[in-house]
Order: C-alpha cells, then sequence, then structure tokens
C-alpha cells in the first residue's frame, strides 16, 4: 500500500542480549512486512542486532512492542530505539548483510 511521504516516519534499533542464532531477523522481517514496513535487520558483530524501519507511526510502534521481546527463543536485555530519517525509495523489509 502507497504512502505519501507526510505519512513515514522511522525508527532504528539498537537490540542487545541473546538475540543471534535465535531466527530474530527472520522474524522481525516477517512482523515487519506483516506491519506493512519497510528497511532492514542484520547482525552485528559485537553479538547485537540493529535494524531501520520506516512507515505509519502505528506500525512502527507495533514493530517496537514487539522488538522488546522478539521471538521465542530470544532474551532481550536492551532494545534502544531512537527517530530517524524516514527513506520513502525504500519497498521491502529484508534482511541485510552483519555490520
Amino acid at each position: 500500500m502507497p504512502m505519501d511521504d507526510g505519512e513515514l516516519e522511522a525508527l532504528y534499533f539498537a537490540i542487545t542480549g541473546r538475540v543471534q542464532g535465535v531466527g530474530f531477523r527472520w522474524s522481525m522481517v516477517n512482523e515487519a512486512r506483516r506491519l506493512g514496513l519497510t528497511g532492514w535487520v542484520r547482525n552485528v558483530r559485537d553479538g547485537s542486532v540493529e535494524a531501520f524501519a520506516c512507515g505509519k507511526p502505528p506500525a512502527l510502534d507495533a514493530l517496537a512492542a514487539w522488538a522488546s521481546h522478539g521471538p521465542a527463543g530470544a532474551r532481550v536485555e536492551r532494545c534502544d530505539i531512537s527517530p530517524a530519517q524516514a527513506n520513502p525509495a525504500l519497498h521491502d523489509f529484508t534482511q541485510a548483510a552483519t555490520a
């Protein structure tokens, strides 16, 4: 569903805990797509996960709530979320290469 630029907001996520090797990225991709968001999620070499999500505020709020616990098997110790610059050029939510 197309969104005009005025409706778009974005969030950056920095997630720590047991978040690698538990399907966190795969699950976040599925959740973000279900919510109609665009962006990416990737592992970070320090063992954390980071993500960028763009879309309508209610969907971003729902993803933020999901990210605070993640999928079964994950143990989120900290989920820092900060506003980011929306990127209307994104058209999907994907897994990106490790940073």
